[in-house]
């Protein structure tokens, strides 16, 4: 499976936003230098170019692509599924992605971070309904439910996990356990479960020509 394993902070400096670091504090650490800044990245950097309607549009789709950590031709069958659903295709396609078990397992705070999570899914720590799942773009479905397996090791990483990300706001289509360690999925995800800044609209004007 195609992962990135390059620097996330200069990704999350290129797009302007904290892409990674999710419930993680942004005023302090590495995390800080997520300001813009006058220059682009680079040691010949000069002054910024004024960007063009395609790239408004392109920057858009690479932040979605990189908050939920797809490449292009994985994110491309998305959007053609997205697009085949009736409703609204920039929403279909938030909903896709909101839908993939790691980032379910990352909502629901039994791991710190998006990359966390999908190690620990390929490694077959966490169970769907009761059958393991090795794959982190596993669509959930109302009525699943999430829970890590009942080994030691893998009960005590997402026990502390939980601890470190008690108090964060848990997404409302999902109600989460800490005491039976368990995520139940109620209903699919809608626009405003999702909380980053994306203007899907611009994704799809992108992606549709």
């Amino acid at each position: 499976m195609a992962r990135y394993t390059g620097p996330k902070v200069k990704q999350c400096r290129r797009e302007g936003m904290n892409l990674f670091f999710l419930g993680q504090n942004t005023s302090s650490g590495k995390v800080a230098v997520l300001q813009r800044r006058d220059y682009p990245p680079g040691v010949h950097a000069q002054s910024r170019r004024k960007i063009t309607e395609y790239g408004v549009r392109l920057r858009e789709k690479q932040k979605l692509k990189r908050i939920f950590g797809v490449y292009e031709r994985q994110f491309m069958l998305y959007f053609r599924e997205a697009d085949r659903l009736k409703g609204n295709t920039g929403e279909n396609l938030l909903q896709i992605l909101t839908r993939r078990l790691d980032n379910v397992v990352l909502s629901g705070g039994f791991a710190l971070t998006l990359p966390q999570a999908r190690q620990m899914v390929n490694h077959g720590h966490y169970l769907v309904n009761g059958k393991r799942c090795t794959i982190p773009s596993y669509q959930v479905k109302p009525g699943d439910v999430v829970a890590p397996r009942a080994k030691e090791n893998t009960k005590k990483f997402v026990s502390e996990a939980i601890n470190v990300t008690s108090g964060g706001v848990v997404p409302g289509w999902m109600d989460v356990s800490a005491d039976t360690m368990s995520i139940t999925v109620n209903a699919l995800p809608n626009r405003t479960d999702f909380q980053f800044p994306i203007q899907e609209q611009l994704i799809v004007e992108l992606c549709s020509k």
